[in-house]
């Protein structure tokens, strides 16, 4: 490991409890939204940080977000934005340049376009893999996270914490359940992008939640760390 990859584990474990992974990303950058009017070139590494959501307030949610996932779901994003900032501030001090994307904030709302997929970096960095509910899952924590990206030209490939073998969902089909609009299905490739989107703008309307979230299956996905209801 390198001098600047144990400098970011250091820095991150200081932090707190998340999982993060760090590595060369320039085989997906070109997928990036953020390429079309951000020059990324040489920003060729990532750091992706997930932080993990409070099981107690999962655990309420039966079939439509609670005011406590909100806050929660709010509070976590603002913690990974504030951790992505302090940590592009401490690598330009560094030295190197450095970009932290936000946790959440859409681009185009239509067709759901970020500035660039937190998953799809935390799934080339193997920090866990796509699931059946179109999420990121992570052995520990399931899809009971949340996450952030920092962009960097600083070589830290190899610098890891909380990194899993991954695998996959297996015969494990509680998202599919659970699911009020049937948009889950085997993965990806299948799942009901239309209609979950759909069933998020109602919720959105609900007296007080004024965000498009849900929060259903991931209740349903703890991980091994996890004890989420048997559905």
């Amino acid at each position: 490991m390198t001098e600047d990859s144990r400098w970011l584990g250091d820095w991150l474990r200081a932090e707190g409890p998340f999982l993060f992974a760090a590595g060369d990303i320039t085989g997906i950058k070109h997928d990036f939204c953020m390429a079309r009017f951000h020059d990324l070139a040489g920003l060729d590494y990532a750091v992706v940080l997930a932080y993990p959501l409070v099981r107690e307030v999962l655990e309420e949610i039966e079939d439509q977000p609670t005011l406590l996932y909100k806050h929660l779901y709010r509070q976590v994003n603002n913690l990974l934005d504030r951790t992505a900032l302090k940590l592009a501030l401490a690598l330009e001090g560094r030295g190197s340049r450095a970009i932290p994307v936000p946790a959440s904030q859409l681009l185009d709302w239509k067709e759901l376009l970020a500035h660039l997929s937190h998953r799809q970096v935390a799934v080339h960095l193997k920090l866990g893999w796509f699931g059946r509910n179109n999420l990121l899952v992570t052995r520990r924590h399931g899809a009971q996270v949340r996450l952030v990206t920092v962009l960097t030209d600083l070589p830290v490939a190899g610098s890891s914490a909380g990194l899993e073998e991954v695998t996959g969902c297996g015969e494990c089909r509680a998202c599919v359940a659970v699911c009020p609009v049937n948009a889950i299905h085997e993965g990806p490739q299948d799942f009901g992008r239309p209609a979950c989107f759909e069933k998020v703008k109602q919720f959105e309307r609900i007296q007080g939640i004024g965000q498009r979230i849900c929060g259903i299956c991931i209740r349903a996905c703890p991980g091994q760390g996890g004890f989420g209801r048997q559905v």
